[in-house]
């Protein structure tokens, strides 16, 4: 088990899969989600380009830039100091030429301060991921449901379900793991296809929407709390209803502001010497 205090590694990782200890991943995409969620005990977190729907209010994860993500990277890792932080190549950056692949991820790494990126997708981004793990870049793969590729896939669905795709999924997943990933997500995919991956590999595997046997698990930040997200995907546990918290707080200020109740006295600062200056002395006449 990842212990409190201690930085989360990438042999943290591979030592809780070994024990059987589930790993916890949430995405933050500033200060205070990373402090937040490294208080509550996150091993990882993944500045996800879901940032795009969430926070940027885009209708999905393509108009992301790596601008984007190196901004938010930055926040998040100002915020951190025990969690792995990840950071997603955002659409089509993992597909470029390798050159552009190191310069991107490089970014993310110097600039952005991650330990570590995530690439979705298998087969096209092989050459990418590669050039990363030579140099000394961590990978996480991503394979099911791929965001960044939902206009091709028809919308969010279901990946693997049934033989022909989740022996597709399985053998991307062995060619990830050979590629050099240090971990792989599983997004959207049956429970028995993402424990049949699980057990084939020696890597950890983090589930979205794929049962309980993965090694871990993760969810979007705004999603777990109910804060500012309408996106309700079926897979969803909310821990927390924030965003009702922060209505009913925000129309008690408005309401406060309007009756004149807000600020009272004991939120106003006085100094009457200064009104004597300020009126040149006349104060003292009225």
């Amino acid at each position: 088990m990842s212990a409190q205090g201690k930085s989360v590694t990438l042999r943290t990782l591979s030592r809780m899969k070994a024990e059987n200890s589930k790993i916890a991943m949430v995405t933050a995409y500033d200060y205070p989600s990373a402090k937040l969620a490294e208080a509550g005990g996150a091993d990882l977190l993944l500045v996800g380009d879901s940032l795009g729907m969430v926070v940027l209010g885009y209708d999905s994860t393509v108009p992301v830039t790596l601008e984007d993500m190196v901004h938010h990277t930055k926040a998040v890792t100002r915020g951190s100091q025990r969690a792995l932080v990840v950071a997603d190549l955002p659409f089509l950056t993992a597909h470029l030429d390798r050159e552009e692949v190191l310069k991107a991820a490089g970014r993310l790494m110097q600039e952005g301060g991650a330990r570590a990126v995530k690439v979705e997708g298998c087969d096209a981004v092989l050459p990418g991921i590669r050039a990363c793990v030579a140099a000394g870049i961590p990978v996480m793969g991503h394979i099911g449901l791929t965001p960044q590729a939902v206009h091709q896939l028809g919308g969010y669905r279901i990946q693997g379900k049934d033989a022909e795709t989740a022996r597709q999924l399985l053998e991307e997943a062995r060619r990830l793991e050979e590629a050099g990933v240090f971990a792989l997500v599983l997004e959207c995919v049956p429970d028995e296809v993402a424990s049949r991956i699980t057990h084939s590999l020696s890597i950890p595997t983090i589930g979205i929407g794929a049962g309980g046997n993965c090694d871990g698990q993760v969810l979007v930040y705004h999603d777990l709390l109910q804060y500012g997200s309408e996106i309700q995907p079926s897979f969803v546990k909310p821990y927390a209803q924030i965003g009702e918290m922060a209505v009913q707080g925000i129309r008690t200020y408005v309401k406060e502001v309007r009756e004149g109740s807000f600020p009272g006295e004991e939120h106003t600062f006085r100094a009457p010497a200064v009104m004597d200056h300020l009126y040149g002395g006349e104060r003292k006449k009225d």
